[in-house]
């Protein structure tokens, strides 16, 4: 049977793709290395590793509640991720407009900023 942090690393890099993963494991240190660790295996290992909902519909969750909270550094990571989700600009546009509603203009309009930029990136990538 798998650990969860062996399935997190695994799920991770299904979401986010090896070349963050492998960025982001270079960067680690001794000092954030069990914070790593913890996020690896609860937010990989267990949340996004649950079946109850599609990663579609996390990947819009994600985005909301991010926008929702001011937590705007990770949504330009989680647009990218969306590829391999399966959520949609549209779906993002639409998680944004319920945090318009729900959470405040203010933010959605950050966050679909931040979102505009990352798509224009991806598409001149040619992955979008």
């Amino acid at each position: 049977m798998t650990n969860r942090l062996d399935q997190g690393m695994a799920v991770r890099r299904e979401v986010l793709g090896d070349a963050h993963v492998d960025r982001a494991e270079a960067a680690k240190t001794p000092f954030d290395q069990p914070f790593q660790s913890m996020i690896t295996e609860g937010a990989w290992g267990t949340l996004w590793a649950d079946d109850t909902i599609t990663r579609r519909e996390r990947s819009m969750l994600t985005l909301a509640l991010l926008a929702a909270t001011g937590n705007f550094e990770e949504i330009p990571m989680h647009v990218r991720a969306c590829k391999n989700t399966g959520a949609s600009p549209d779906d993002i546009l639409q998680a944004f407009m319920h945090v318009a509603v729900y959470a405040g203009v203010p933010k959605a309009n950050h966050a679909i900023k931040l979102a505009k930029a990352t798509l224009a990136e991806l598409d001149g990538e040619g992955t979008a």
